[in-house]
């Protein structure tokens, strides 16, 4: 609320000072919450995170024995059970603009850091789906995508330095060199791996952020999350509540305005001709650090 009051106030701005507040705005608000967090987990939009987030919230509440049906909120299971950790979610972009550190992520020394990553080439195509689907116009511009009703061709989209592929492997790799100073304080998880063994990825989140998990207990929370419940609960507008647009499609009537689309991995070649996969792949595969395992298949 502070900060639409501060934004109000200051409505006379020019557009691009507003919105260079408005981020720092947000980050200031991010960073605060980072002070207070057990833990945090860092990823770029489109990477699977409201996916794990549901499962996560779903393996506390079992954990916690929490009467709640409200998704993972940083603080508000720790406010039903003070036992429950303080989580902060974020894409690490607001937060870095608060406090000018764009090459690195030194900010986060002293908490225990999950970093979620995912195919920059998937990360893309999804993004695409979003900016088209769901992102209200307002975050279209807050965020530096096309403007809103743009005829953007995919392609183009994930090509684009501002908001394509270009600029989610110069974030990985940012964060790849940041790993190094963090040292046993953070834990990469890959998305291709969530997806073949999710029980077992977050038995090792929770485990490194603290809690052994029941077998039980883990599997549930898979179950739960599973693709197609998650499909099924937003088509039908149900499941955990608290979620905002998190999981509810911006068009019933198509199929890839929804939130949970397809989580195919390898799925952007789906989109493309063979000579703009050879493009999009040396896009990765030239400039990604191989840390995250995304080179030739």
């Amino acid at each position: 609320m502070r900060r639409h009051l501060v934004l109000g106030a200051l409505f006379f701005l020019p557009r691009h000072k507003k919105i260079a507040l408005e981020r720092r705005l947000r980050g200031k608000q991010e960073y605060a919450k980072l002070q207070e967090a057990d833990w945090a987990l860092v990823s770029w939009g489109k990477s699977g995170r409201t996916w794990f987030r549901v499962m996560l919230s779903r393996f506390y509440q079992l954990h916690f024995g929490l009467d709640t049906d409200y998704m993972l909120e940083f603080d508000n299971f720790h406010r039903l059970n003070p036992n429950a950790p303080k989580v902060l979610f974020s894409h690490n972009n607001y937060i870095r603009d608060y406090l000018g550190a764009w090459d690195n992520l030194d900010y986060y020394k002293g908490k225990k850091l999950v970093l979620l990553v995912r195919d920059p080439r998937d990360v893309a195509v999804s993004q695409y789906f979003q900016w088209r689907y769901r992102m209200l116009p307002r975050k279209k511009v807050l965020n530096a995508y096309p403007p809103h009703g743009a005829d953007v061709d995919i392609f183009d989209f994930v090509c684009n330095p501002d908001c394509g592929i270009p600029k989610i492997v110069e974030a990985f790799n940012i964060w790849a060199r940041s790993l190094p100073a963090l040292g046993d304080g953070v834990l990469v998880v890959r998305y291709e791996d969530l997806r073949h063994d999710p029980a077992g990825v977050l038995a090792q989140v929770v485990s490194f952020a603290g809690i052994t998990g029941s077998p039980a207990h883990l599997e549930a929370a898979k179950e739960y999350a599973a693709y197609e419940n998650m499909k099924k609960r937003e088509a039908g507008n149900e499941g955990m509540r608290g979620s905002g647009q998190r999981v509810k499609p911006g068009d019933g009537a198509n199929p890839d305005s929804f939130k949970v689309r397809r989580g195919k991995v390898g799925g952007y070649r789906d989109y493309f001709t063979p000579e703009q996969v050879q493009i999009v792949d040396a896009m990765v595969e030239d400039a990604l650090d191989p840390s995250f395992g995304y080179g030739a298949p």
